[in-house]
């Protein structure tokens, strides 16, 4: 486990907030001694990022009214969090599920690594990389994605059995907010669902158009991105409260996990529906 590898537990009751993290530098270190596999997942996609943003500087296409870089860049991103974030919260597992995690951290790995490869591949080729199914080419590249997709979402399930099966290292608060985010985060996993099965992720119109800066969502229609988007990053939000209630309010620190839990997942639900009623997040004026 992590902690075995520092002078202090990092969730101990005496420990303070700021002790936590001493360092970026140094949780990075320990992360990668602790699952290596999806720190170099992590360590991948920045790298996968700088290419992306190397070709948004040189390659000015456009995709869907978006450039073609963009979404490249934005799931390196996304990836970097999830790996990071997973890999860190397995860690507080006891050592006899730490087999199980090595395990889902290869399927994660190399699941996260197609869907790369296939979306990059698809951006050099200045076309769509999901719901594209307008040749044969493009048809393969998108059900291999799917597929690997469908592999990801499986190791995801098999680490939640783990979390809520094992005992973590931790306080109840945080132990809490590791469980239940990631309850949310498989949730919005299955919601990623819904955009393949519509083969697009906009509701009440084609996809593209005006949207958000920076974040594309679409402001004159539904787009389901919104709540997928809110239910993936449950993953750093709720371990995160959690661990701030056992340092603030130690006392009531499972029940106030619980009650923002449930907050927050009824805000990936309310913008579910909103996306699914055709209605934008914020509309264009």
């Amino acid at each position: 486990m992590k902690t075995a590898l520092l002078q202090t537990s990092l969730f101990s009751s005496d420990a303070s907030a700021d002790s936590v993290f001493t360092s970026v530098g140094s949780a990075l270190r320990v992360l990668h001694r602790v699952n290596p596999v999806l720190s170099w997942t992590g360590w991948l996609n920045v790298a996968l990022a700088v290419l992306a943003v190397a070709g948004l500087l040189l390659d000015h296409r456009l995709v869907t009214g978006a450039p073609a870089w963009l979404k490249p860049l934005k799931f390196s991103l996304s990836i970097i969090a999830f790996a990071w974030t997973l890999g860190w919260l397995l860690a507080d597992l006891p050592q006899a599920a730490q087999r199980s995690v090595l395990y889902l951290s290869w399927g994660l790995a190399v699941s996260m690594l197609v869907e790369q490869a296939v979306i990059f591949v698809q951006a050099a080729r200045g076309t769509t990389s999901h719901y594209n199914t307008g040749s044969a080419l493009n048809g393969a590249l998108f059900g291999l994605m799917g597929l690997f997709i469908l592999v990801n979402t499986l190791m995801t399930v098999w680490a939640l059995y783990l979390v809520w099966h094992h005992p973590l290292h931790g306080p109840a608060g945080y132990v809490w907010g590791v469980r239940l985010g990631l309850l949310v985060f498989l949730v919005g996993s299955v919601l990623g669902g819904m955009m393949i099965h519509n083969l697009q992720h906009t509701v009440g119109a084609p996809d593209g158009g005006p949207g958000l800066p920076g974040l594309g969502w679409s402001t004159r229609a539904g787009d389901l991105r919104i709540a997928h988007f809110l239910g993936m990053h449950a993953l750093q939000a709720l371990p995160l409260l959690g661990w701030l209630l056992s340092s603030w309010a130690p006392r009531w620190a499972s029940q106030l996990t619980w009650t923002g839990a449930a907050l927050y997942a009824a805000l990936v639900a309310g913008t579910f529906a909103l996306a699914m009623a055709g209605r934008p997040l914020w509309a264009a004026h």
